[in-house]
């Protein structure tokens, strides 16, 4: 894996290409306030990694270990933590410079935007499983109810897993190999082709495309 941002996800709006003279609706992503927090390496951690963080968050709001965590590295109090892994040391970033920023990311790259869908409440299984549903045909009662969910005999109970009615939503999700438009590092910025999970203010993670990497090579 290589260096990936926390961001936020503030909505859409559309960029034109002026060579293709076309529009593209774009999600607009703020990463600004990213800051590394841990470094680790193969020597003291046994693996590779950085740990980021995002979004200020009020001391008291931390439980005790993850603020401890935090001023053991001379970092700030954040809502967010990712950590993000490398195949050894040597990959391992420059964090001379506390934050990183929109520019880890350039301009046609692609990524994988990882983030927590709307929620939709409780749902039946027509809207939550795409179900057909029952006869619309004059005097049947059950349009839109599942049917028979258990045995009469054995085993006599519903097993576990069964599609059934309830919360729909709030899922995590990975949306891969979107296009990044425009990256704008003086507004910290990310311009994202497609569809980004959850909506609008909710938090998302930004890391390079792991399939389209393995393509290439």
């Amino acid at each position: 894996m290589s260096l990936g941002l926390l961001g936020k996800k503030i909505g859409m709006t559309r960029v034109f290409d002026k060579e293709a003279g076309v529009m593209i609706p774009v999600n607009v992503i703020d990463v600004s306030g990213n800051e590394y927090l841990q470094v680790k390496t193969t020597e003291t951690d046994g693996y590779s990694a950085v740990q980021i963080g995002y979004d200020d968050q009020k001391e008291q709001r931390l439980n005790k270990a993850k603020l401890a965590h935090i001023k053991k590295n001379n970092g700030t109090a954040k809502k967010q933590i990712k950590e993000f892994r490398f195949a050894s040391d040597a990959d391992l970033p420059n964090t001379e410079e506390a934050h990183p920023g929109a520019a880890v990311f350039t301009d046609g790259q692609t990524v994988d935007v990882i983030g927590t869908t709307k929620g939709k409440g409780f749902q039946g299984v027509v809207k939550r499983y795409n179900f057909a549903g029952q006869p619309d045909s004059h005097g049947h009662m059950m349009h839109r109810r599942p049917g028979g969910v258990g045995a009469g005999t054995w085993p006599g109970r519903i097993w576990k897993n069964k599609k059934m009615p309830g919360r729909h939503g709030q899922y995590n999700r990975t949306v891969q190999n979107l296009k990044i438009v425009q990256v704008r590092p003086e507004d910290n910025v990310i311009l994202v082709s497609g569809a980004v999970p959850g909506p609008n203010g909710g938090y998302v993670t930004i890391r390079p495309a792991i399939k389209a990497a393995k393509a290439k090579s």
